[in-house]
């Protein structure tokens, strides 16, 4: 946190992790660190460091030289109640899902737009669920497609993001993707014709379709609801009380408006139903 008390987040450029990180067990502990009174770990004394992978809007994603977005404004809400300020460090997504950024101390917290699932929760333990999710098709405009069935059976070429749930979906469904390092990756293979449709978070790909380039390109095919929901991440077994902060944090944003107020800045209007409003 700034003097001011406004949240400042500064942006550690990190380069990929060699494969040995990929092997680092789930049961290593991170470089000594510092401890705050209130019993929670952290990798760097004075400040809260969080893994992601960018871009990711409206997550994650870079304005203005500063990485903001609803992911990042929650855990602002978790680094003020530890006086701290948030750190952002860019990682692949493929070493945040496994672990390997949280066992090797690159940070404390891993926040991504990551789906919890069962075999994810083997390298990493996930707070309350914050987020529901679904997967979106998107198309470009002429393509006669309004659902993954239509993409496999018309032979179409699907890309998707790599190391995602909606990948897996994907390939669950007998659909082959091209696979594609980052979701502005993803969609650039749409815009250039190298993919035909592309498989993304719903919410991401609203957010592409607020540009009204992208608009006029492309179409949503198809709405996937999948049951998927978004969960931040510490090390496994390493940090429960950073854990606990995190789920109350969030609940208490629940509670007094925050959550409602940030949802709608970053996301859009909270639909009806959803857990926060």
């Amino acid at each position: 946190m700034t003097p001011s008390g406004k949240p400042t987040h500064r942006f550690a450029l990190a380069t990929l992790v060699t494969t040995l990180a990929l092997l680092v067990p789930a049961c290593t502990t991170g470089p000594a660190g510092t401890t705050t009174p209130n019993g929670v770990k952290l990798v760097k004394a004075g400040q809260l460091t969080t893994c992601t992978h960018l871009p990711y809007a409206p997550f994650q994603f870079e304005k203005d030289s500063e990485v903001v977005g609803f992911d990042v404004a929650l855990i602002d809400l978790v680094a003020s109640q530890l006086g701290v300020e948030q750190v952002i460090v860019d990682k692949p997504f493929e070493t945040i899902k496994t672990g390997a950024d949280l066992n090797s101390g690159a940070c404390d917290i891993a926040a991504a737009g990551m789906t919890i699932s069962d075999v994810r929760k083997q390298n990493l333990d996930f707070s309350d669920p914050y987020f529901d999710a679904t997967q979106a098709v998107l198309t470009r405009k002429g393509v006669a497609a309004s659902s993954l069935e239509d993409v496999k059976s018309q032979g179409l070429r699907l890309g998707s993001q790599s190391s995602t749930t909606g990948e897996d979906y994907a390939h669950s469904h007998g659909v082959d993707t091209h696979s594609f390092e980052s979701s502005d990756a993803e969609l650039n293979g749409l815009r250039t014709g190298q993919v035909d449709a592309v498989i993304q978070d719903y919410p991401v790909v609203q957010n592409w379709l607020k540009d009204t380039a992208n608009a006029a390109q492309f179409d949503l095919a198809a709405n996937l609801r999948t049951g998927e929901q978004y969960g931040f991440a510490v090390q496994k077994g390493g940090n429960p009380q950073l854990l606990q902060m995190i789920n109350r944090s969030v609940q208490q944003a629940k509670q007094d408006g925050t959550y409602k107020k940030l949802y709608e800045q970053w996301i859009g209007p909270m639909p009806a139903g959803v857990d926060g409003k």
